[in-house]
């Protein structure tokens, strides 16, 4: 197999825009969770501690919590389809790329110093052909339901023709 091709398919399936999320951002990650046959969205919020392979396909972040005095630990794929989104809360001056030392911090010793950033401009990562993608589903949702309306009004339209004979024949007798 051709390095082009190889590197055709890795392309495809890069998401089309996604956050520049870097070391000492504190960001909310948006998770898409299966439980069965339910899917639901949980919200991870910590601070990044780790980026790797920015530019490719396989681009990683593992984020760092504390929940209930333990620290967690989780790396995301980026450009994942359970992914849904990456929001950056708070931006922290760092210097470097791996911030492995906060593991043995806690409380004031483990804090960061804040940057002031453009929140709106940094989170605002539009995907056009998401969003197309999004009002075709929409659309599509918005006929099903008025198909099946109009199937509700035709079925009782004809009970109310059933019972106005039944009534008559009623009447008759």
């Amino acid at each position: 197999m051709s390095f082009a091709l190889i590197q055709k398919v890795n392309d495809e399936q890069k998401k089309a825009a996604v956050v520049d999320a870097r070391s000492g951002d504190t960001v909310r990650v948006h998770q898409k969770i299966k439980e069965g046959n339910k899917e639901r969205i949980q919200v991870f919020e910590g601070v990044v501690i780790r980026t790797d392979n920015k530019k490719s396909h396989t681009s990683r972040i593992t984020v760092r919590k504390v929940a209930s005095g333990v620290g967690v630990e989780k790396s995301f794929l980026i450009h994942s389809p359970l992914v849904e989104k990456i929001e950056i809360a708070r931006r922290a001056k760092v210097r470097r790329n791996f911030l492995s030392y906060l593991r043995a911090r806690s409380g004031k010793s483990a804090r960061l110093a804040a940057v002031q950033f453009d929140r709106e401009a940094v989170n605002d990562v539009r995907d056009p052909h998401a969003e197309a993608e999004e009002a075709r589903l929409k659309e599509e949702a918005k006929a099903a339901a008025e198909a099946k309306a109009a199937e509700k009004a035709a079925e009782e339209a004809e009970l109310a023709a059933k019972q106005a004979e039944v009534e008559a024949r009623h009447n008759e007798a």
